[in-house]
């Protein structure tokens, strides 16, 4: 699989990557980080920028704030799942109240995702 690497974006994705919401910060750092599957976080594909992806897997991460729930927002994020999924890639979005409330749940939900996806890629 291969992805047009944007160049427009690199600056973009770097500002993301030290800019992490505290979300973010808690998911790489306390989980995806030291993950035995690995996992790229502000990751430039295509035309889009995705919170954290793994090539292995084929899965992309996204955690949403509050402004992925108005309407504007929602239809960006349909148009970008839809783009990214022409790719093979499945995308589990994930908001930030249950990172924050929830987040050994979400830990065992994205393992477990992992998990059925690497299987399926046998």
């Amino acid at each position: 699989m291969e992805y047009k690497h944007n160049k427009d974006l690199v600056e973009n994705a770097k500002l993301l990557r030290n800019n992490m919401t505290k979300e973010e910060k808690h998911l790489w750092y306390d989980f995806l980080r030291g993950y035995s599957v690995k996992f790229s976080r502000q990751k430039i594909l295509g035309k889009y920028i995705a919170d954290f992806y793994s090539a292995k897997a084929k899965i992309v991460i996204e955690l949403d704030g509050s402004q992925h729930f108005d309407n504007e927002n929602r239809i960006y994020d349909e148009k970008r799942t839809a783009f990214l999924e022409e790719y093979g890639l499945e995308i589990i979005r994930i908001p930030n109240g249950e990172i924050n409330n929830n987040f050994t749940g979400i830990c065992e939900y994205i393992d477990k995702k992992v998990k059925q996806s690497l299987s399926q890629l046998r």
